[in-house]
């Protein structure tokens, strides 16, 4: 301090001063808070998303080559699969009865049957392989159709107007250190492109399974699985595509127990039909909607520590919350965010929520429709600034509160605040 004058100090002491009285009302903790959540959903956060943050978002989660889904037919080898087994040109391409093993990077060309065996890619981490599906069946009786060991990444294109099959026939016996569980099986990133059809049927386990990030750019998807439909670890993202799921559990899943910042679910476009025994779409952290078309039956639509809508078409008939925004992850307070498009929501008999928050909700436009006993439920605030709320039939000027009267009371009141 022995170079700071009288003044110098005097302005110091009031910086503290002010700094303590503000953290003392709270106030700094609450800034801290939303510039948390604004930052983490790629939008405005309260003032809802802006063209060009739903732009940066889609060039982030796609690259060029996940959109495109073409490839070089000229340089790719062709694995013709017979039944019991296959044939190919390739010197990196291993075959041992129903084994086909691919050891170098690379486009291959898949038609056929195989009817037990799987396809295995086990290449450089550093090496990128493209599957191109034509037409190809592959069933294994005891272990994944697809297993990629280790690459920089894998992507498995579906030929124009090509229908591929893909199935396990109820049990994974292991052939090394990792837990297989799905009939698609990735230990890297693994993206599915191209124009052509993809039927998964996965009579134990999971369809497709991610242990790093999951991208889905385009092609028609009927998946039925015992446990979940697509599971992501890091990351999954969906540019467009068309498809039916059918699990016991959730239909599309992104969770990574060991960092709270991932386990994020991205859709930007695409058609969705999806049944399912509990979650219908669920990310620990993240979950972020720009588009598409959503039909959902489910026990819980979508579930996420931080929830936000900025287009679409979303209708849920749910047996337990239609939405909920639960603290899956540590970093973020839960919130519920509508900024466009349209959630309309069915629920069940019995106690059961429309949209649950365990913190706050955020609704600057977009039409929520709601039919239920209890259309709305949270912990934190609630902040109505555009857009239209229907509770079971009846436009409403504020968000009701299960928690504060609840039912047909907080209709036209409750808490949070007006539109302007």
């Amino acid at each position: 301090m022995k170079n700071l004058n009288h003044h110098s100090i005097l302005l110091i002491v009031t910086v503290i001063a002010a700094a303590l009285l503000l953290s003392a009302c709270g106030i700094i903790s609450q800034a801290t808070a939303s510039a948390e959540n604004a930052t983490a959903v790629l939008s405005s956060g309260g003032a809802g998303v802006t063209s060009a943050a739903a732009g940066n978002a889609y060039e982030e989660a796609f690259s060029d080559r996940d959109l495109s889904g073409d490839y070089d037919t000229a340089g790719s080898a062709a694995i013709l699969l017979n039944g019991t087994t296959a044939t190919t040109s390739s010197e990196a391409v291993q075959v041992s009865g129903g084994t086909v093993t691919i050891t170098a990077g690379g486009t291959y060309v898949l038609s056929g049957t195989l009817e037990n065996g799987s396809i295995i890619v086990n290449v450089s981490k550093d090496d990128k392989v493209q599957l191109v599906l034509d037409g190809a069946s592959i069933h294994s009786a005891t272990f994944a159709a697809i297993y990629v060991v280790q690459a920089d990444k894998v992507f498995i294109t579906l030929e124009d107007g090509s229908v591929n099959t893909l199935s396990n026939g109820g049990s994974y016996a292991q052939i090394d250190d990792n837990d297989v569980d799905a009939v698609v099986f990735a230990k890297d990133d693994i993206t599915f492109n191209g124009n052509g059809t993809l039927r998964i049927t996965a009579e134990d386990g999971s369809g497709i399974v991610g242990k790093d990030e999951v991208t889905i750019a385009s092609g028609v998807y009927e998946i039925t699985a015992a446990k979940h439909a697509i599971r992501a670890k890091d990351s999954l993202a969906i540019a467009d595509g068309s498809f039916t799921l059918s699990a016991s559990e959730d239909g599309l899943h992104a969770e990574n127990s060991d960092d709270e910042s991932l386990g994020n679910l991205y859709i930007a476009g695409g058609s969705f039909v999806i049944t399912v025994g509990d979650d219908a779409i669920h990310a620990n952290t993240l979950l972020q909607i720009d588009g598409g078309t959503f039909n959902i039956t489910a026990a819980e639509g979508l579930e996420a520590t931080y929830i936000q809508i900025n287009g679409g078409s979303i209708q849920i008939s749910a047996s337990d919350d239609g939405v909920n925004a639960a603290r899956k992850s540590s970093l973020y307070t839960p919130t519920f965010e509508m900024n466009d498009g349209t959630l309309t929501i069915v629920m069940g008999a019995g106690d059961t929520d429309g949209i649950d928050s365990n913190g706050n909700i955020v609704v600057n436009g977009g039409t929520i429709d709601v039919t239920g006993q209890s259309p709305f439920d949270y912990d934190g605030t609630a902040q109505f600034n555009g857009g239209t709320i229907i509770v079971n039939g009846q436009q409403v000027d504020s968000i009701p509160n299960q928690m504060m009267g609840g039912g047909a009371g907080g209709m036209g009141g409750g808490a949070g605040g007006r539109r302007p």
